[in-house]
């Protein structure tokens, strides 16, 4: 298979956020007080309404000061979805099969997603954007399905299979897609993600 490579040293990449990165004090204050001026924002008047400049006005800076940080409200919107999806940390999925951990897996995840309403709605536009900054981000919300997944499977005591990691976040985020399109609501996806693992570990245990 070909594809984002999600394994190996890309999940070695998700563990700060990408706007920190080799910023000062004062600098990463403003990128911090922008993601929580965003989220506020969001939760407000909803990801169609929301603009860079209405950010910032909530976060006190000015426009071009928004500007150096966040490319544009799909970088915003990908980067505060990261944020939210790794604070959770997920833990170690309960189950003794590998079917049960990654069942536990699938449910907590959609769980965190739908814990923010507005995030998910306005997250799945946002990562089908060219923006290359949201590329990146794309890539570290799929290094994080992915290292979920690999965790859920480890419990067995031997290598992940690469292959079906693959699978799981192909159908994964196949499904996120679903809902963000308004096909299926989040709970369906749950109980059918639940499904569709009991068919892809099939023969894998």
């Amino acid at each position: 298979m070909s594809g984002p490579h999600y394994g190996g040293h890309m999940s070695s990449q998700v563990t700060s956020p990408a706007l920190r990165q080799g910023l000062n004090a004062r600098q990463a204050e403003t990128v911090e007080n922008l993601m929580a001026a965003g989220l506020q924002e969001l939760r407000a008047v909803g990801h169609e309404v929301l603009t860079i400049r209405t950010v910032a006005q909530r976060a006190g800076v000015s426009p071009a000061t928004a500007y150096t940080y966040l490319s544009s409200k799909n970088h915003l919107f990908a980067e505060l979805f990261w944020r939210h999806l790794s604070e959770d940390g997920g833990g170690a999925p309960a189950g003794a099969r590998a079917t049960e951990r990654l069942q536990a897996t699938v449910r907590a995840l959609t769980a965190r997603i739908v814990a923010e309403p507005e995030l998910a709605a306005a997250v799945t536009p946002a990562l089908l954007g060219g923006d290359p900054d949201v590329a990146r981000l794309r890539l570290r919300i799929g290094g994080e399905f992915y290292a979920r997944f690999e965790a859920a499977l480890a419990g067995d005591r031997r290598p992940a299979d690469a292959a079906v990691l693959e699978v799981l976040v192909l159908t994964f985020t196949g499904a996120l897609l679903q809902a963000g399109m308004g096909l299926l609501t989040y709970d369906q996806i749950a109980d059918r993600l639940v499904s569709a693992v009991e068919v892809i570990m099939r023969g894998n245990e």
